[in-house]
């Protein structure tokens, strides 16, 4: 059985009990004690915050404490770190190269990647070099962050300035998809083949995360997927945003190279992708199943919670009974 560690675990229950569900042995970290994502693995662990200077090496003891042979980041916060410390870890990262993660995680530098790269990217420029004859509406977008925040949709110039001197993050400008926009969850092995792509439509989201959803068979957005994942060198999961436009172009807006906020969607849909994961840690080659997953399948996403007590000087997760009718007397 493989033991795979989960950094910044969060509230991803979802994934790590779908690597549970398939075998792994499961290490969830994080430096937050109220992490609901701890209390689902087989085992969990803190650890100091990613700024730390001692993050890799609590991550590298916890490696070798508990053989573990694969590491899953689960959010974005320590793929720079992450992905330049896979000597010092001593188990496989599903993250690509460093100038791609560090590409990525500033949308500005995502955009001149794509347009290098021959890959659709809406029209984006620096607030300094904004055209004067620009087509509104437009988008103020952060160039570092997640979760839908600082972004804000101008509808003219006037929008333009305010919204430009009201944004406290660095910042840039983009154009206005007119399209239908898509999510394509992918996964690709160590020598970045894209090994499956399944589209989804975003039919509602909130805070960035998509809570409505349903896997569509699109051929056109498969190939998508497979094209822009092996062009730019992915490894490992990653979700693909994009805009199909009025003309039938299609337009990269965001790559986040993780799995996404709708990774139940892809999983119930037969995308494979934690055993896909484990099989790399293993050592093997899985072949390409671009296409093989299960269309017209609903996501809609609730609120749970998780009750934690006190045991010592660490929290485990509480049973509450009903207590016993009171008795007359």
């Amino acid at each position: 059985m493989r033991t795979v560690l989960f950094t910044c675990a969060g509230q991803r229950v979802d994934i790590v009990t779908s690597f549970r569900r398939v075998g792994a042995r499961t290490l969830a970290v994080d430096v937050n004690p109220l992490a609901p994502a701890l209390y689902h693995a087989d085992e969990h662990a803190f650890a100091p915050r990613v700024d730390d200077p001692g993050y890799v090496s609590a991550l590298a003891d916890l490696v070798a404490a508990h053989d573990v042979s694969l590491v899953v980041p689960l959010t974005d916060l320590d793929h720079g770190v992450l992905s330049r410390a896979r000597d010092e870890l001593g188990a496989l990262v599903l993250l690509p190269s460093p100038e791609i993660v560090d590409a990525l995680a500033d949308k500005w530098l995502a955009h001149l990647l794509f347009v290098e790269r021959g890959l659709g990217s809406p029209p984006t420029w620096l607030p300094g070099d904004v055209p004067a004859d620009v087509e509104y509406p437009v988008l103020v977008k952060a160039r570092h962050g997640f979760g839908s925040r600082n972004i804000f949709r101008c509808a003219d110039a006037r929008e333009l300035e305010f919204f430009l001197g009201y944004t406290k993050v660095d910042s840039m400008v983009q154009a206005c998809c007119r399209g239908e926009e898509f999510s394509i969850d992918v996964f690709c092995d160590l020598e970045s083949r894209c090994l499956n792509a399944v589209p989804r439509t975003m039919i509602e989201s909130k805070g960035g995360e998509s809570i409505k959803g349903m896997t569509i068979r699109d051929a056109e957005l498969v190939e998508v997927g497979r094209s822009v994942s092996e062009t730019l060198g992915l490894v490992g999961p990653a979700n693909i945003q994009c805009f199909r436009e009025p003309d039938g172009t299609h337009r990269i807006t965001d790559i986040n190279p993780r799995f996404g906020g709708g990774f139940p969607l892809p999983t119930a849909a037969g995308s494979r992708y934690p055993e896909l994961a484990l099989a790399l840690a293993a050592g093997e080659r899985p072949e390409p199943r671009l296409g093989d997953f299960r269309e017209k399948l609903y996501m809609t996403r609730f609120f749970s919670e998780l009750v934690l007590a006190e045991d010592g000087d660490t929290l485990k997760p509480f049973a509450e009974e009903l207590p016993e009718p009171v008795a007359e007397p």
